[in-house]
């Protein structure tokens, strides 16, 4: 069976042996956060450039607007893109393609930063299977994406849950360290304890990710595991971006279906 980790975090944007990197928690610290993706889908594609803010700061991170931001591959193509407002920046022309390699490249306040992805071959899902299953009387629901593992090792995916068209602040990772090469059959588990009805619609988002992008998600499952049975020391995930930023640059499939609770 496939090996589960579940997150929980707010939105933005596998493996045995994962690096950790300890948390600066100096009072003045602050740093470039970088968040961007480029998909196998039609763009244009965003990155959003803030910075981030101290323990005793309030409010929202204030936003870098006058960064200079490019994103190449590897066949040459190569854009600028634009800045668009509130710290976000888009693509206008650059289309994605499974198969290729990504640059993203940040000019901001005299720091040069780059990231590198990989956008993988597409698996297709096939539809979201809901089990029913019943404890003490209440009744709960949980969520298996139907599709089919390629032979190589190594894939890795990641699930956005949305609930009659609202976006769940949670994420799921899959990969096939356990099992590989089969249909899968692991749930997304309802942690969540959703007040889930009949007639209500699931739709579940799946992307295949390339390593890099799986252990930063990875790594946030341990940040975030404290309280009773957690407890993990705060720290920053291994992420791909260079010279110190924040953040991550995901290249990456989409695939998306929806099911009806019955």
């Amino acid at each position: 069976m496939k090996s589960i980790i579940y997150i929980f975090i707010g939105m933005i944007l596998f493996t045995s042996c994962e690096q950790i990197i300890e948390l600066d928690l100096n009072e003045n610290t602050s740093k470039i956060v970088i968040e961007g993706s480029i998909t196998d889908q039609s763009g244009p594609y965003f990155v959003k450039i803030t910075k981030s803010t101290t323990l005793s700061e309030q409010g929202q991170s204030p936003t870098i607007d006058n960064a200079e931001v490019t994103i190449s591959d590897d066949q040459g193509n190569n854009e600028k893109l634009e800045f668009i407002g509130n710290g976000v920046y888009q693509t206008k022309d650059l289309q994605g393609v499974s198969g290729r390699t990504y640059l993203l490249s940040v000019n901001a306040e005299n720091k040069f930063f780059t990231a590198q992805s990989r956008i993988p071959e597409l698996v297709i899902l096939d539809s979201i299977k809901i089990v029913k299953s019943s404890f003490a009387g209440e009744i709960d629901y949980d969520f298996i994406p139907i599709y089919t593992d390629p032979d190589t090792k190594g894939d890795q995916y990641r699930f956005i849950l949305s609930i009659n068209g609202k976006l769940m602040k949670s994420h799921f990772v899959l990969n096939d360290n356990v099992e590989n090469g089969v249909v899968n059959s692991q749930h997304l588990q309802n942690i969540m304890e959703l007040a889930l009805i009949p007639g209500d619609e699931v739709t579940v988002q799946m992307q295949k990710i390339d390593t890099n992008v799986g252990l930063y998600y990875a790594t946030l499952v341990q940040n975030t595991d404290t309280g009773p049975g957690g407890g993990a020391t705060p720290s920053n995930p291994p992420n791909n971006i260079s010279n110190g930023a924040l953040g991550i640059f995901s290249a990456h499939t989409v695939q998306q279906r929806s099911a009806v609770i019955k």
